[in-house]
């Protein structure tokens, strides 16, 4: 595979993931006045997304790798924006409920893809360059609250977020196909990297291994700790804090940037702590910062609150996936794929669990899910590096 061309191709498709994953918080409430949307079916909206996140693991686990990694990146890419260009013609719910499940299982299995391919490609330098790919996700979702602040100055309409992002996937999806083309001609190998010949890979065999199962508990913690923050942050601060969307946005944005950092700089921290150390130390820190954001009320307690919680949470996903992968990198999509089928069983939880709780209470009570979250995180987490130390030992 052409190293370059591969590394390219998913850093820009993890950009634009992270965007896309972020959007549907930033959007939620004008989608929910609009397509009259009640706290209920807004989390419901979560809950399909992460259902398909859930199907889009399984299959991409399972048989990514009986397909050409990049090929199948750009038809996936094209599938994808196709379901967001429908989605924002929608003018009811429940037809948009049905292509956000379709995009959920399309960017599950380009995760599942970008995992696996930036693995294999950089055995050498895995924490660091899974850091810099999780961080171009964690730039996407940056970008993502100035991306539609920026289009509603110039017009104030959900659908125009959705639309540009389709233009930006099948643009992403056609010099994909173009290149491989091209470098095919060129002659270089553009298959699957493993090592291994192709073929359908099974569950079973990682989830009977004690730290493989801790994986899954940690990414389930993960998960509903991200998405918790990501989905409901800014209806918590409009609604429950009384912040004009502007100024949510803005808090929310110190998470996302907290998380870029994390993930851009966590490698270098791998010189003077070890990995099982350094995962405890990045969790209490997203413990400390989760706690912070909810119990503040002013801007600035709420905004660092939220940088300290991204800058624990970034640098953790890829720190305890590339240690999983050190383990059977030939099994990177499965790794892959539990990670993710944890990620989305968090993602429901908080999501459902939240507007469910709101609807009974409010939402500034029902935000409490992030640092009960965060809690369940830390304990997971501290388990997983102990059996991550012990394999080091």
């Amino acid at each position: 595979m052409n190293r370059t061309l591969a590394t390219t191709v998913i850093f820009s498709g993890f950009f634009l993931l992270g965007l896309l994953l972020l959007m549907w918080g930033i959007l939620l409430p004008d989608l929910a006045r609009e397509l009259a949307m009640s706290n209920v079916i807004s989390g419901t909206l979560f809950t399909l997304f992460s259902f398909g996140m859930m199907l889009g693991g399984i299959l991409g686990g399972k048989y990514a790798s009986r397909f050409d990694f990049l090929p199948l990146f750009a038809s996936l890419a094209a599938i994808n924006a196709l379901f967001i260009l429908i989605a924002s013609f929608m003018t009811h719910w429940a037809g948009f409920m049905v292509l956000v499940f379709m995009v959920g299982v399309t960017s599950s299995c380009k995760i599942t893809i970008g995992h696996t391919i930036i693995a294999q490609l950089y055995v050498k330098s895995r924490f660091a360059m899974m850091g810099v790919m999780d961080f171009m996700f964690s730039l996407g979702t940056l970008v993502a609250s100035f991306y539609v602040s920026g289009i509603y100055l110039w017009q104030s309409d959900w659908r125009l977020p959705l639309q540009f992002l389709a233009l930006l996937w099948v643009t992403l999806a056609l010099l994909t196909a173009i290149s491989v083309r091209t470098q095919r001609g060129k002659g270089p190998d553009l298959q699957n990297t493993s090592s291994a010949p192709k073929q359908t890979l099974a569950f079973a065999t990682i989830v009977r291994q004690p730290v493989f199962l801790f994986l899954s508990l940690a990414s389930f913690g993960y998960g509903a700790v991200e998405f918790g923050t990501v989905n409901w942050f800014v209806s918590y601060a409009q609604q429950g804090l009384a912040y004009d969307g502007d100024t949510a946005r803005l808090l929310l944005a110190g998470f996302t940037g907290g998380m870029a950092l994390s993930r851009l700089c966590f490698a270098l921290f791998l010189r003077w702590f070890s990995v099982h150390r350094l995962m405890v130390v990045l969790v209490t820190l997203l413990l400390i910062g989760a706690i912070i954001a909810k119990l503040g009320a002013e801007f600035t307690p709420i905004w660092l609150g939220n940088f300290l919680l991204g800058l624990g949470l970034g640098g953790l996903f890829p720190l305890i996936l590339s240690a999983a992968m050190n383990i059977d990198s030939d099994k990177g999509p499965l790794l892959s794929g539990i990670t993710i089928l944890g990620n989305a069983m968090g993602v429901q939880l908080v999501s459902f669990g939240t507007g469910a709780w709101a609807g009974a209470t409010s939402i500034t009570t029902a935000y409490w899910s992030v640092p009960i979250a965060a809690i369940l995180l830390w304990t997971a987490t501290w388990f997983y590096s102990r059996l991550i130390k012990g394999r080091s030992a």
